[in-house]
């Protein structure tokens, strides 16, 4: 079939964004370190090779779980724990500032073989706010905690917990100068827009499929550089940032927090493939290409099923990203 003219364009701009997989082995593990402005002219070497070390070094990790035929939900907060652990991503080590110069890290956990998940906001002293979320999951009857109380919990179930100052880095610190000085100059009272940095959209997440044949999600972040009145985004809403069944899919998103909230985009992508029998590249497609981008939202997913197809699909300039099967080979992918 011959594609010309407005359809054409289309096409081409939706193809280098959309990485669909499929395979037949089992065990299987996608994430991604953020979505953004993540342009290859604004990148040194450097600065590449040591995000794709890192990126590498999460799926080794994960897949080191899943090969042993240890858990995927295991592997999944192995995985994060790496990328929280490294002050590139924005979450955990790396977070961005709020306006108030605080870090304020969310995160969220699903187990697709039993719908059971977890999820902290707002924690400011949790080194791993991925391992928070799993135990809110596991060892309470809830599935979100907030704030002080997640805190509280986090350090009666023994996680590790660190000074405030732990999370500081000079280069969100700088980005948080940077909008705080443009909202003087502009007279602007609230401005998170206005920083190219990718950090805008960075969050960090992983999908995985074990060799039981079940799945797992899970996805931490920082927030938005300088967010105010105790904004949450949709990493730790579950069906927003997050989301794992057997019966279709599991997601983890990247982006436009409020945009995702507002489409349940997690949660839609995984009832397109459990209801309409979508591959897991047709409905993020669907959602991230049509849904996210008509409604002038911006950023990604990466969506695995129990066969070991996925996808790492997005509309923003770039987004972190990789996987590795059970051929036990890891691929990292930062552009379009």
């Amino acid at each position: 079939m011959r594609t010309t003219g407005l359809a054409a364009v289309t096409l081409a701009l939706l193809i280098p964004m959309t990485s669909a997989h499929a395979q037949t082995g089992k065990i299987t593990l996608v994430i991604h370190g953020g979505a953004g402005t993540i342009l290859k002219q604004n990148m040194t070497e450097e600065m590449e090779a040591a995000y794709r070390q890192i990126l590498t070094e999460a799926l080794n990790t994960g897949y080191a779980i899943l090969e042993k035929n240890g858990t995927s939900l295991d592997a999944v907060e192995a995985t994060i724990r790496v990328m929280e652990d490294s002050p590139l991503f924005n979450a955990g080590r790396g977070a961005v500032f709020t306006h108030d110069g605080r870090n304020e890290l969310d995160a969220s956990i699903m187990n697709g073989a039993t719908k059971a998940a977890g999820a902290v906001g707002s924690v400011t002293i949790v080194k791993n706010p991925i391992s928070a979320a799993r135990a809110v999951m596991e060892k309470s009857p809830h599935v979100m905690m907030t704030g002080r109380g997640a805190e509280l919990f986090a350090t009666s179930v023994g996680l590790e917990i660190v000074d405030p100052s732990y999370f500081w880095t000079e280069r969100r610190w700088k980005a948080l100068q940077d909008i705080l000085v443009s909202e003087r100059q502009t007279s602007a009272t609230w401005d998170i827009t206005k920083s190219e940095d990718e950090s805008r959209f960075g969050t960090v997440g992983a999908v995985a499929l074990d060799i039981h044949g079940n799945l797992a999600a899970a996805t931490s972040t920082g927030g938005m550089t300088n967010k105010r009145f105790g904004r949450v985004g949709d990493s730790p809403i579950i069906g927003a940032g997050t989301w794992a069944d057997n019966e279709s899919c599991a997601v983890s998103a990247t982006g436009d927090g409020e945009y995702f909230i507002r489409l349940a985009v997690a949660r839609d992508i995984a009832a397109l493939v459990e209801y309409k029998s979508l591959s897991v590249s047709k409905a993020a497609e669907e959602v991230i290409h049509r849904k996210l981008t008509a409604l002038g939202g911006e950023g990604g997913v990466i969506v695995l099923d129990r066969k070991g197809n996925y996808t790492m699909t997005f509309n923003s300039a770039g987004m972190y990203r990789g996987a590795i099967t059970a051929a036990g080979k890891a691929t990292v992918e930062i552009y379009k």
